[in-house]
């Protein structure tokens, strides 16, 4: 990006289009090959700040995305990415989601952390992570790249909010001392069938691995996990397509079950 005011305008406006008229758009990375990965976070943090005037939301946690080895050896990359959370992205167990308002939504599950206070530091350790989340939840994220065939390089996914587009967290909290947060099965299932199992071992080894990582990358930028943030911190297996009529129930081991249908 040559001109930062012009083209980042631009590329945001693009993405938001994308978004408000539920279409695909060409990868951004097509016109604009040399953006960095700061950069994309850059466009990122405008997007959010625009989407939050837009549709009158505010920020309710983070999401992490590619914590699986499998998917960052996919994409050429050793590192996990982040996204934001926002209060219109939140769904419910007992209200269905609209198809109409998602361009090709896959769904995924997740644990979800419920951080009870303030993480921002570079020095964050898995028992800081411990301390400060007071549940945790099963999850299910829905996932929406704005792009073509659902196809980015690291830059666009990033720059496009890491694809973050609906979320719905189960109604049993944990403790998280109560259970092995390393080692939960998973079974997620689409209209009686079985899609997918997983395991909590699945998100960098360990969901608070990727908890950590994500804390510290966060304070590198005087950012952090914030009293009543809401936190994905990983998908357990594949995403399965979305559609309308499908329901779609995350089934983990001690932590419960979690649904969502679709209309």
């Amino acid at each position: 990006m040559t001109s930062k005011t012009s083209n980042d305008k631009d590329i945001i406006e693009y993405l938001l289009y994308a978004e408000r008229d539920v279409h695909e758009v060409i990868k951004i990375t097509d016109e604009y090959p040399g953006l960095t990965i700061d950069q994309a976070y850059e466009l990122q943090d405008g997007l959010l700040s625009r989407r939050i005037k837009e549709n009158n939301t505010k920020k309710v946690g983070i999401k992490l995305g590619l914590t699986s080895k499998a998917k960052q050896e996919m994409m050429g990359v050793n590192d996990a990415i982040y996204g934001y959370l926002h209060a219109d992205m939140l769904a419910h167990e007992w209200e269905p989601i609209n198809r109409n308002e998602l361009i090709h939504p896959k769904i995924e599950p997740e644990i979800a952390f419920f951080i009870g206070e303030d993480i921002i530091g570079e020095n964050i350790t898995e028992e800081d992570i411990l301390r400060a989340t007071k549940y945790v939840a099963p999850a299910l994220e829905v996932i929406d790249s704005r792009y073509k065939d659902f196809r980015f390089t690291l830059v666009d996914v990033v720059a496009d909010n890491c694809s973050s587009a609906k979320f719905v967290v189960g109604s049993k909290l944990t403790l998280p001392d109560a259970v092995d947060l390393g080692n939960i099965g998973m079974v997620m299932s689409k209209n009686g069938q079985v899609q997918q199992t997983g395991s909590s071992a699945a998100v960098l080894g360990h969901p608070l691995k990727a908890m950590v990582w994500a804390a510290n990358q966060l304070g590198a930028k005087g950012k952090g996990f914030k009293n009543g943030d809401i936190v994905l911190s990983g998908a357990m297996s594949e995403a399965i397509t979305l559609e309308s009529g499908d329901t779609v129930v995350a089934d983990f081991d001690s932590l419960g079950a979690v649904t969502v249908s679709c209309v």
